[in-house]
């Protein structure tokens, strides 16, 4: 699969976020801003990873279809995946 700019650049956000985590971290923030930047990292992942995840059922799909297969196994698949993530 290919990984498009936009994914790229939502994944160097969320490592921006965490390099924020380490730094509030290590001056000792408040444990409710630290926990609530761990929320924000945590769903900005869960965000990309169902965005990974429908592109690349979308591009199965084609192919399934493309070539007579059933998608049927690929969209349970990719419902497993994004349960597993949470």
């Amino acid at each position: 699969m290919d990984y498009d700019d936009q994914m790229k650049n939502r994944m160097k956000r969320i490592e921006g976020q965490v390099r924020g985590l380490l730094k509030a971290m290590d001056e000792g923030k408040e444990c409710r801003d630290v926990v609530n930047q761990m929320t924000a990292a945590r769903n900005a992942l869960d965000r990309t990873a169902a965005l990974v995840v429908s592109r690349n059922l979308e591009a199965c799909i084609r192919e399934a279809k493309d070539s007579g297969e059933s998608s049927e196994d690929l969209i349970k698949e990719a419902v497993n995946l994004l349960v597993k993530s949470r």
